[in-house]
């Protein structure tokens, strides 16, 4: 009886909670025409705890959706411009002297806030990237030889510009392993663009309200904590994961395709994200589907593709089809 009761009342919150995403949504859509892809996976990604990664052209709305997604959740925004002579400092602060008291006083960078944009995060050498992953991993900045606690949420967005190169460093295999998501995006639809230079063209700024607080995102994070994830699917998720590390050819053709597969850090987003997108349906139950959902968006980054890979110019989204193709669902 009170299992039942438990589960009622988990039921009822998990609605309510939908109904709150969906609230978000659509007033972000005000502003953010489209990309919903997009939108939908920083959500997810806010509400799974993780950091996301966002790889597409410039021009298709990733700083407004950053901005807007931060209005409508009323939390605070910094973006970061990476460049090849960006300085720890000019990330996450540095202890400053003060000749009146003869002492030093931390002066706190843009990272501490609540969502960082770090714009074309690959244009940053790796000392820049090195302060930037202590503050993801350990939500913490060390200043000299004191450590300061950063805010609660933080939430960093990385974007990286598919079409040039030059002057870009490659994000260590560990930084990208600290995003739950790569999320890429395209160009709008026909339909879309069409709407967004007839409201933007006459709007310029079009106002957004405040739908979410900041006790709310954090009874959304534990209510997708909550919802439950059978042994079977449990299993499925494993299962998955370990193909991406398997060498035997013969029983598995795709292996020749990949150096290095995901780590237990991508089993762990797997889990959370299929949660929030069971969430996003309003069940209070992970389905295989949720799995499918999410494996593409929670993998990308994290497979380490082989030259042959390469010479017969497949994706990580390929071969990653291929193994959904292999393993049995449940």
């Amino acid at each position: 009886m009170e299992n039942q009761k438990n589960g009622s009342n988990l039921s009822e919150v998990i609605e309510k909670s939908t109904q709150l995403l969906n609230r978000c949504r659509e007033e972000i859509a005000r502003r953010v025409i489209g990309q919903t892809v997009m939108v939908d996976g920083l959500l997810m990604g806010l509400i799974a705890g993780g950091h996301v990664l966002i790889e597409g052209v410039p021009g298709l709305a990733k700083t407004l959706a950053v901005q807007t997604m931060a209005e409508v959740l009323d939390l605070d925004f910094k973006r970061i411009q990476f460049t090849p002579d960006l300085l720890p400092a000019d990330l996450v602060g540095n202890m400053i002297y003060r000749q009146e008291s003869g002492i030093f006083e931390a002066r706190k960078g843009p990272v501490f806030t609540n969502i960082v944009l770090a714009d074309e995060i690959n244009r940053a050498p790796a000392k820049v990237q090195s302060a930037l992953l202590e503050a993801m991993q350990e939500k913490q900045v060390t200043l000299g030889n004191e450590t300061f606690p950063l805010p609660d949420p933080l939430f960093v967005l990385g974007t990286q510009n598919p079409i040039e190169q030059e002057g870009t460093y490659p994000l260590p295999e560990a930084q990208l392993d600290r995003f739950i998501m790569k999320l890429k995006i395209d160009y709008p639809s026909d339909a879309e663009e069409l709407q967004i230079i007839r409201r933007m063209g006459v709007e310029k700024v079009i106002p957004v309200k405040k739908i979410l607080s900041r006790e709310q995102l954090s009874g959304l994070r534990k209510t997708a904590n909550n919802i439950r994830i059978e042994s079977r699917i449990e299993e499925y998720i494993v299962a998955i994961i370990t193909s991406t590390r398997e060498t035997d050819r013969i029983v598995y053709p795709y292996a020749k395709f990949i150096d290095f597969g995901a780590s237990t850090r991508g089993s762990l987003s797997l889990v959370r994200c299929a949660r929030a997108a069971a969430l996003f349906d309003g069940r209070d139950f992970v389905l295989p589907e949720d799995v499918k959902s999410v494996v593409h968006d929670v993998l990308r980054h994290r497979l380490v593709l082989s030259y042959e890979a390469e010479s017969e110019e497949l994706t990580s989204d390929d071969v990653i089809d291929r193994i959904l193709k292999k393993v049995p669902v449940p």
